[in-house]
C-alpha cells in the first residue's frame, strides 16, 4: 500500500474507532472540512506538520498513521451520514 493510501486509511479507522465526525476533526486540528475530506480520500497530499496536528487531535503519535492493516482487511467504515436523527413519518389522515 502506497504511503498516502496507508494515511488514509488509518486517519478514518482511527477516527471512525473514537466516534469523531470528519466535520469535527478537521475543525480541531484547524483544517478545511473538504481538505480533511480529501486526506481520507487520497486526493490531498499532507505535511508532515498537518499529520502533527490531526495526530494531536486523535491524541495518537503519528507513527499509528503509518501501521499497515492487515491482509484481506475491509476498509475502515464511515460514521452515520447525516447531523439530524432519523424523523418517524406522521399517517396522512
Amino acid at each position: 500500500m502506497k504511503a498516502r493510501a496507508l494515511v488514509a486509511w488509518n486517519v478514518r479507522r482511527i477516527r471512525v474507532d473514537r466516534g469523531v465526525p470528519q466535520e469535527r476533526l478537521a475543525y480541531d486540528a484547524r483544517i478545511d472540512r473538504s481538505y480533511m475530506g480529501g486526506i481520507e480520500q487520497q486526493s490531498k497530499n499532507p505535511t508532515i506538520d498537518l499529520l502533527d496536528r490531526i495526530a494531536a487531535t486523535l491524541d495518537v503519535h503519528v507513527s499509528e498513521f503509518f501501521i499497515q492493516p492487515p491482509k484481506g482487511s475491509a476498509p475502515p467504515k464511515t460514521l452515520r451520514k447525516g447531523r439530524k436523527p432519523a424523523r418517524a413519518h406522521r399517517k396522512k389522515k
